[in-house]
């Protein structure tokens, strides 16, 4: 039986600099959240019926994966007009209703904004395509002719993250550049237009009430001169610590001064998140520095598995990065992108338990829709119903990202599990009845109402605010222990039960405990010290 006493306890009083700093931002993929008009996609109006239950959750903002008017070639990270909602979501004006009706209820609203890349579909791009070479809309992208005799050859060797070449060739023979699918041809972020369209893009969802910014493929905007080939020896990967001259390249960082200055214009603490994948935590500390933006994703933590003395080294690097520019440190298990941690781990046990090590670290942690409910990942999907292109591509990505994106449960006991009346876009497991919100609610042994607890903790003890120190403790091997104040979390990430004295009296265990002294295996326990 999982163990609560998380009552009666004081409220935080210290001084809180920036709601974001040990904020949860729990992040929704509008496709696959809720659907109110029966057609068996998420849209804007379900998100908004929802809200309720993610204030309940107690969240402090939700994040919105792209609902933009799009050709959904990616899902919609191809976009065709960045002030418009694409029609399977709703109309401008539900998306100003999700935002309004979530400030009425004390949350925030961050919306996904993708500056690397557009859609082919975009006007920009279509009068590139009509007006030919040396003209000034293609200016705006990566055009270049090919190599070769007849310039049948890209222009250089680099690989699409989906797989082939990141080089598509039009009808009057030059090549334009795509880091991901064709149908999404890459930004050339030298050129002014490019600067001054993102950000009136910027101030027109400021504007509408939008409290800040995840930036998709931040590191991704500037390549370098030249577009120097990356040499065929070398390995592309998304996930990978390589210096690459396509992406995390230093000129990035001056656009996103130019964007702070545009948050700074607006009350209530409007905040940048960036989606940056660098070879190490200090590079991802210069996106954060005072004059730039606030967070960006910890994806040396999503990496690190279930192992005390990797977590631990992560956790000290992790902090030690970010003290020199004041940023905090944040923390993710899962996203749209990767296999949900529970499959990724292995187990449920550990799932729970990796969540309440996470929400016990300083900072600011992401939860991504499901992972409340412990969703594993759906691994058998029948490749007939796939969408994610990098499955289309034999030397792409595993093409996994759709086992993450299967819409999630809410009541009854058979798909789509009140997600809507008409379906699911993505089918959805038979075992998933035991699994939604509803058979979940009210039983204290749930994931559901260990994530409530833990938010509920989280959000009331006053050593869980404002602050990066972590004292760790003495522990054994597979053991981490560390205190923070008079809260002290410990955490056995082995297949064992291990002795450990009890340091206070248990607030929250995700697991059930027997012995006092006694840390069941794959378990963590959260302590008043």
């Amino acid at each position: 039986m999982t163990q609560h006493l998380a009552d009666a306890l004081p409220t935080s009083t210290g001084t809180q600099p920036g709601w974001w700093r040990e904020a949860v931002i729990y992040q929704v993929y509008p496709r696959s959240f809720a659907d109110s008009n029966g057609d068996g996609m998420g849209d804007l109006e379900g998100i908004r019926s929802r809200l309720p239950y993610l204030k309940e959750l107690g969240v402090d903002a939700v994040w919105l994966s792209p609902f933009y008017a799009s050709p959904q070639a990616d899902a919609g990270y191809d976009v065709a007009d960045y002030r418009a909602i694409d029609p399977m979501f709703g109309t401008l004006h539900d998306a100003d209703a999700v935002i309004r009706e979530a400030h009425e209820l004390g949350l925030r609203i961050i919306v996904d904004l993708v500056p690397n890349h557009c859609s082919d579909q975009h006007e920009w791009f279509k009068q590139a395509l009509r007006e030919g070479p040396g003209t000034p809309l293609r200016e705006r992208f990566h055009f270049r002719p090919g190599q070769g005799a007849s310039g049948e050859l890209p222009p250089n060797d680099w690989e699409s993250i989906f797989g082939g070449p990141a080089w598509t060739r039009v009808a009057d023979g030059e090549w334009y550049l795509h880091l991901f699918a064709p149908e999404q041809p890459d930004f050339n972020w030298e050129h002014p237009a490019v600067q001054d369209e993102f950000r009136s893009i910027l101030r027109f969802w400021l504007d509408l009430g939008a409290d800040g910014f995840r930036i998709d493929v931040a590191h991704g905007l500037v390549k370098a001169p030249g577009l120097p080939d990356l040499g065929r020896d070398e390995q592309l990967k998304l996930l990978g610590n390589q210096v690459l001259p396509f992406f995390d390249q230093d000129g990035v960082h001056e656009i996103y001064r130019s964007w702070r200055l545009v948050l700074d214009e607006y009350a209530g603490d409007r905040i940048g998140v960036a989606e940056a994948w660098t070879p190490s935590a200090d590079r991802t500390a210069l996106y954060l520095r005072p004059d730039e933006l606030h967070q960006a994703f910890n994806f040396h933590y999503l990496n690190t598995g279930w192992d005390a003395e990797a977590l631990r080294a992560t956790i000290d690097e992790s902090l030690d990065s970010m003290r020199p520019v004041g940023a905090p440190t944040t923390w993710v298990l899962s996203n749209h992108d990767v296999v949900r941690h529970r499959t990724r781990f292995g187990s449920l046990e550990k799932a729970r338990a990796a969540a309440l090590l996470m929400l016990a670290l300083p900072g600011s942690a992401y939860v991504y829709q499901g992972e409340e409910l412990g969703l594993p990942e759906v691994v058998d999907l029948p490749d007939e119903v796939r969408q994610d292109p990098s499955f289309f591509k034999a030397n792409g990505q595993d093409g996994l990202r759709d086992g993450c994106r299967v819409p999630i449960p809410w009541s009854g006991d058979q798909a789509p599990y009140g997600f809507g009346t008409g379906g699911s876009w993505l089918p959805q497991p038979a075992e998933w009845a035991g699994l939604s919100v509803e058979a979940q609610t009210g039983d204290p042994d749930s994931t559901l109402e260990l994530y409530r607890s833990a938010l509920r903790v989280r959000r009331a003890h006053p050593a869980l605010g404002p602050g990066d120190a972590v004292e760790w403790l003495p522990a054994p091997a597979g053991v981490l222990a560390f205190r923070r104040g008079d809260f002290v979390c410990t955490v056995n990430t082995t297949d064992e039960p291990v002795r450990l004295p009890a340091p206070g009296t248990v607030l929250l265990a995700s697991g059930e405990l027997g012995e006092p002294d006694v840390l069941p295996a794959d378990c963590t326990v959260w302590w008043q010290g």
